[in-house]
């Protein structure tokens, strides 16, 4: 999230708390770190350090009466902000651009018709379709795609370090890869029109998965094998929790094109992946 955009929601905050002080010398409000534990006089401080070491969850924040403490209340705002923020930002020409990455959408037109109808972040315009048919070769081993998703965030923090990652990871692997492009306002499923139309073996695809108040970076990576018109859910492979607090975006770029090699060498994704690794 943009710093300017989180301190001027703090101060908002802070000035709405003021109004409801009754004390007119109202002193400085600043976040205070998630890490702190929040109860008062607790019989086993290092207890509960442990445990709140043990999740990113909003436990042993501690409470002011029957009310949540501010300092953990202008995390929540902060983190619910970033949420929306996350979602209702684009990503920007200036990364494609540095990426090399064209672009191209599906038939959604705006921000609150891919909410509110999911299934159109599935199908691309005839436009977007021409414009892939004319700039990427067909029947490549792997085809990769990038899709903003639910987090821009998630593309703008993490691509940077997983796309040298998993391109070197190929090479490395000696596996062939189509053009890379991004697809605006795409969901999971756009890449099975992509894979039959171009008939490559595998579809990689790099989308922000739904923001939290956890995280609102993090990515995720599903990988199909011969998409089709009976291709369902369970048929895809996915490594998800990309980022720096998850599982870090170099680190799965590199794993990912382990998968991918394996995807290949067994010409099978998802369950049908699973199943005939259990039984080799």
């Amino acid at each position: 999230m943009d710093e300017n955009l989180k301190n001027k929601i703090v101060q908002e905050v802070m000035n709405q708390l003021a109004a409801y002080s009754e004390n007119d010398e109202t002193e400085p409000i600043e976040l205070e770190s998630k890490e702190i534990i929040g109860i008062e006089n607790p019989h086993n401080i290092e207890a509960l350090k442990v445990m709140r070491s043990s999740t990113p969850a909003r436990i042993l924040i501690g409470r002011a009466g029957t009310r949540q403490k501010t300092g953990s209340l202008l995390n929540f705002l902060a983190d619910h902000a970033a949420a929306v923020d996350a979602v209702f930002t684009e990503v920007s020409e200036e990364l494609l651009k540095k990426h090399d990455l064209f672009s191209v959408q599906t038939v959604v037109v705006d921000k609150n018709m891919y909410l509110m109808k999911p299934e159109s972040g599935k199908k691309l315009t005839e436009e977007s379709r021409n414009i892939i048919l004319e700039k990427c070769p067909k029947k490549k081993k792997v085809q990769l795609i990038i899709v903003d998703g639910l987090s821009s965030t998630a593309i703008e923090n993490n691509l940077d370090d997983i796309l040298p990652a998993f391109t070197q990871g190929l090479k490395t692997e000696g596996i062939e890869m189509g053009v890379p492009f991004f697809v605006k306002y795409g969901r999971v499923g756009v890449e099975d029109e992509i894979g039959k139309m171009l008939d490559c073996d595998v579809v990689v695809q790099l989308i922000g998965e739904r923001p939290g108040l956890t995280t609102a970076e993090s990515l995720s990576a599903y990988i199909i094998y011969r998409p089709n018109d009976n291709t369902v859910e369970a048929d895809r492979t996915v490594i998800s929790n990309i980022h720096k607090g998850g599982t870090p975006p170099a680190e799965a770029g590199a794993h990912l094109a382990t998968v991918v090699k394996t995807i290949l060498n067994h010409k099978a994704s998802g369950v049908k992946l699973s199943e005939r690794l259990k039984n080799q």
